[in-house]
């Protein structure tokens, strides 16, 4: 009732301000305290969440600033449901109605000018602050409207901070300080949630200061904070008229144009995996990429399937790209306690008998089966591709520990 008292009382002729609409939520809170009493504090709360309703993203609001929670899952207007360090539960808030909840599914896409109507029933977005969206709308969606928001950490989340939260050890980050530093080129894969946007954001502080870095994104969600010359392209749709698309494949292009050091491409989801692979082949050496798969060894096949569906490539010939292109695989899990971990550093090795040959560098190994998960990070072998690194640290001197 107050939500509608106050929308018949904008003027709908002129754009009203933050401190216009305040002062209209106070009017119409006196007002209705005259009639009914109401405590400051539930004044304080009612108000905010009508200003939250008409300005933000109304009962979502008060989640998105909770810093104890990582993802807020919205099932429709009156099922929510948030993560927190790692467990689901169901919330007691809800949407007015079904309509509330698609104004803010509109207001979410229309400030990324993006659509989400029957023609394009499926969004991924984000938010200002970098939040991931992903939208489902009806009739994909059998029930209502499916809204997901996968939120970042505010603070910056260093490889020291990792360490500090047993994700890797002191020897894996150094190892891995190294080889971004030489410009090997690196594979992150995992599971969903494991940790794979958060990793590369933190292995970006390893790269040389004077680079140059270019991100290529289907949703910009990377935050390399760390880099100082950094250009971050993001792909476009096309229009319901099929046109103004700008694809991956279109960007990998001009990034060659805009004399980059390093080439990132976000996530390997499909198709786009074939431009990622050409980025990595085309001599920019220390780029990297992510891709969901349950193994590093389980990634390279899922790259062959998603490269093959790009077109009609000899399956030598990709696994060939594959091999050249890609020298490290870092995979990632999410173990049973809900901690996130290096699982597992493997390296390509090259192509044998028409198959990709790798190894494992570092493996993690877990001491006892305990409900907290506890282990050490075992070298398995040396690194066998030392172009790179001896190009990097010049052949006069002393070969690390980590290569033969």
């Amino acid at each position: 009732q107050l939500y509608e008292q106050i929308l018949e009382q904008i003027d709908l002729t002129k754009e009203t301000d933050d401190e216009e609409l305040q002062e209209l939520i106070r009017t119409v809170l006196d007002e209705a305290a005259d009639e009914e009493y109401i405590s400051l504090s539930d004044k304080i709360r009612i108000g905010r969440e009508l200003f939250n309703s008409f300005r933000k993203l109304d009962v979502l609001q008060e989640l998105l600033e909770d810093d104890s929670i990582t993802e807020i899952m919205v099932n429709g207007p009156d099922t929510i449901f948030v993560e927190r360090a790692g467990h689901v539960e169901r919330t007691d808030l809800a949407f007015s109605s079904a309509e509330k909840l698609e104004d803010v599914i509109q207001r979410i896409v229309a400030s990324n000018n993006k659509m989400a109507n029957t023609s394009h029933p499926i969004v991924d977005t984000r938010l200002a602050d970098g939040s991931r969206i992903n939208i489902v709308l009806p009739p994909i969606a059998l029930d209502h409207s499916v809204l997901s928001i996968r939120k970042f950490p505010k603070e910056w989340i260093t490889m020291e901070k990792l360490v500090e939260w047993q994700a890797l050890s002191q020897e894996v980050m150094a190892f891995i300080k190294e080889v971004v530093q030489c410009g090997y080129n690196i594979f992150v894969s995992g599971g969903t949630g494991s940790g794979k946007t958060t990793f590369i954001n933190a292995m970006s502080e390893f790269i040389p200061v004077e680079e140059r870095v270019i991100t290529i994104e289907d949703s910009a969600e990377l935050q390399m904070r760390s880099v100082a010359n950094l250009v971050r392209l993001e792909a476009r749709e096309a229009t319901m008229e099929g046109k103004l698309e700008v694809s991956i494949r279109d960007l990998v292009k001009t990034s060659l144009r805009m004399r980059p050091d390093r080439i990132v491409v976000g996530e390997c989801r499909g198709v786009e995996a074939i431009e990622m692979l050409q980025a990595f082949n085309t001599g920019h050496d220390g780029s990297f990429s992510t891709g969901h798969a349950n193994s590093a060894k389980d990634m390279l096949n899922r790259l062959e399937t998603m490269a093959l569906a790009a077109g009609e490539i000899p399956l030598l010939a990709l696994r060939s790209q594959i091999a050249s292109g890609v020298d490290l695989i870092i995979h990632l899990e999410r173990m049973r306690d809900k901690s996130r971990k290096v699982a597992e550093i493997v390296e390509v090795l090259g192509i044998e008998n028409g198959e990709i040959q790798v190894q494992t560098i570092f493996a993690f190994e877990e001491k006892k089966q305990k409900e907290k998960v506890e282990g050490e990070w075992v070298m398995k072998n040396q690194m066998s591709r030392n172009q790179k690194y001896m190009r990097h640290v010049g052949k006069e001197n002393k070969k690390n520990r980590w290569w033969k």
